[in-house]
């Protein structure tokens, strides 16, 4: 009888045993089989090797602090300005004024003149010198217009765009126009936009022209890419620091840029498309312009108060001058003849213009 039982009990045993086993089985195989679909999920997910996080945010300028030393050389009173270029040809300063929006045109060699305004429909976002003796192209995003400023008369022509333009370069007897939100670029003959090239940005922010060549700095993906302008297509991206915001040309080719977020001044090459050089610079560096004659890049850092002046015709840039600046210092130009360096304060502190 009790021998019976046991038998009894094993069979029991073993039954419970044989289902543990199969629902456990069962476990295994739906745990791998959502593994396998995970996997295969995150490998169809397309991937971005240029960006660093997947909620990427245009890099801007540092809030400046109120200056504690008095701006180097001369300050002219002037509304908050987005931009700045000079003309060495008729010897005027060319401001983008906020508010009322305006191009003021300053008499480089006689500050105290009056500045002749030309009015705009909204405020210009920058404003491009297209050759020595002008015109001056200013990007009026607001009303998707580019505005062509003569000097040193100041009449002015329009040419309306598909899409709201936030900055200019000439190529050839053509414009390269960067249209921000649209996430393209245009090129304008005249009066009219002969083409729009796409594919590949997240945001148009700064354009480029090397010769027949073209290239355009994406804020939001933080990356420069060529454009192929007679085929009508983006290129091949280079990632460009952490955070850069501005750029210029220099005279070897190279695209000199401003690393707001890292802290740096990059150098990259065309034909191919490398990062030359990075050089550290302190204090969210954002403004640059470019003198070809004495190969200095001059830089703003808005977190200082701070404009710097490096000379990059070498291995690495190397600092020669550090000059103090008006408040909020977001633009910059620097007079080809002269040398002079010329800051725009983005909060109403003035326009500055020093002799190094």
């Amino acid at each position: 009888m009790l021998e019976g039982t046991l038998d009894a009990t094993d069979g029991w045993d073993e039954l419970v045993r044989t289902a543990l086993l199969r629902i456990i089985g069962m476990l295994a195989l739906a745990i791998l089989a959502t593994a396998s679909v995970t996997a295969c999920s995150k490998e169809d997910q397309p991937t971005d090797e240029l960006m660093v996080t997947d909620n990427p945010v245009a890099a801007t300028p540092a809030t400046s602090p109120a200056p504690a030393v008095t701006p180097a050389g001369a300050v002219v009173s002037a509304p908050a300005a987005s931009s700045v270029v000079v003309d060495p040809r008729s010897r005027l300063i060319a401001v983008a004024a906020a508010a009322p929006p305006a191009v003021l045109l300053y008499r480089l060699d006689d500050l105290a003149a009056p500045a002749v305004s030309v009015p705009l429909a909204g405020p210009a976002e920058s404003l491009t010198l297209v050759r020595e003796g002008g015109p001056v192209l200013a990007s009026v995003s607001s009303s998707k217009q580019l505005i062509s400023v003569r000097l040193p008369d100041g009449a002015a022509t329009t040419v309306t765009l598909p899409a709201a333009p936030v900055a200019a370069t000439p190529v050839g007897a053509a414009t390269l126009v960067a249209l921000r939100e649209h996430k393209s670029v245009a090129v304008v003959e005249g009066d009219k936009v002969v083409r729009v090239i796409s594919g590949g940005l997240f945001s148009s922010d700064v354009p480029f022209a090397m010769g027949d060549r073209g290239a355009v700095l994406d804020r939001v993906r933080n990356a420069i890419f060529e454009v192929d302008l007679k085929q009508g297509t983006i290129g091949a991206g280079l990632r460009a620091g952490e955070g850069s915001t501005n750029g210029v040309l220099d005279r070897f080719g190279r695209v000199l840029t401003t690393d707001t977020r890292g802290g740096a001044l990059l150098a990259f090459s065309f034909d191919p498309l490398l990062m030359r050089q990075r050089y550290p610079v302190p204090g969210a560096p954002y403004g640059i312009a470019y003198d070809a004659k004495r190969d200095l890049a001059w830089v703003t850092l808005t977190a200082r108060n701070e404009v710097v002046g490096f000379h990059v015709a070498g291995d690495e840039p190397r600092e020669r001058y550090r000059l103090p600046t008006v408040g909020q210092p977001n633009s910059v130009a620097v007079d080809q003849e002269s040398g002079r360096v010329i800051v725009a304060s983005a909060s109403g502190g003035g326009v500055q213009v020093m002799q190094p």
